[in-house]
């Protein structure tokens, strides 16, 4: 391992902060690192939204935390602070010394690989996932979230217009499948807008800290599937997503008739109980 200078070791003790813009510049100094844009790596530099993040989370002693890209671990020592169990998923593996500095004696658990490839149904119950997602794979992971049994929530910090996604309801701009999926699986809320000055180096858009709460329910993989189809091109109408999967025209028409709805109704306008009416009236598994 490689130790730290006399100086900066006063600052990267484990009770001092190292959200500090010249701490975080030092330590990627020191090993020879920059901050990669492929990865989503811009480091979390404002200590107020480190702690918001950490609080509205959840991070208490004995809570199970979850968190997606470590980095230098400002964040992860934060969650470990405040008691809570914490497992950390990190590709980086360039990021292996700073991790064992700055995290050193925290009984952080720190797990080497991509975190599209974990298995997280092996997550404890109660789990509650704490992170700055990397932007490039938010939404994928958010996917893995909602369908692992263990975790009952998501306090992340995201690209701005995905947070508005994921907290819009039908009618609203923004809507579409991912706050479909959002809503079957539970609630969002958007906290509050993290301005670009808060990371290191500063993000080309604004970023947002939203919370999510799962209830547990599963949607059928049938019905999951309709509304992905019945979402895939926004400003069509329900009955022309349909028809490009391959339903009948006459079949739709009587469905959408039936939720009493119009024949040129778009999709994102429409009450997920009204779509569980629509899907109810089309064949079941909807073609491929």
């Amino acid at each position: 391992m490689t130790h730290p200078t006399p100086d900066l070791a006063a600052e990267t003790d484990h009770a001092a902060p190292l959200y500090s813009p010249r701490t975080v510049r030092e330590l990627l100094a020191r090993f020879g690192l920059r901050p990669t844009k492929s990865l989503g790596q811009n480091f979390l530099i404002d200590g107020n939204i480190l702690r918001l993040i950490a609080e509205a989370g959840g991070a208490a002693p004995g809570v199970s935390v979850l968190e997606i890209g470590p980095g230098l671990g400002v964040l992860t020592r934060e969650l470990a602070r405040r008691g809570a169990s914490v497992i950390t998923l990190e590709k980086d593996e360039r990021l292996r010394p700073v991790l064992e500095e700055t995290l050193e004696g925290s009984g952080v658990s720190v797990v080497w690989g991509d975190a599209l490839d974990y298995d997280y149904s092996q997550l404890p119950p109660g789990t509650r996932v704490i992170a700055n997602l990397p932007y490039y794979i938010s939404t994928a992971l958010l996917s893995r979230f909602m369908a692992a049994p263990g975790i009952v929530s998501a306090t992340v910090l995201v690209q701005r217009e995905v947070a508005v996604r994921l907290s819009a309801v039908p009618g609203q701009d923004g809507y579409g499948y991912l706050s479909a999926m959002t809503s079957l699986h539970g609630s969002a809320r958007l906290l509050r807008d993290v301005p670009k000055g808060a990371f290191y180096p500063a993000p080309e858009v604004t970023s947002s800290v939203v919370r999510l709460e799962f209830s547990g329910k599963r949607p059928t993989p049938e019905f999951v599937k309709f509304l992905e189809a019945a979402l895939h091109h926004r400003r069509k109408t329900l009955r022309n997503n349909l028809r490009l999967v391959g339903f009948d025209g006459v079949v739709i028409d009587a469905a959408i008739r039936g939720a009493g709805l119009g024949e040129s109704v778009r999709a994102e306008d429409i009450p997920l109980a009204s779509m569980a009416q629509i899907f109810a009236g089309l064949p079941v598994p909807a073609p491929d």
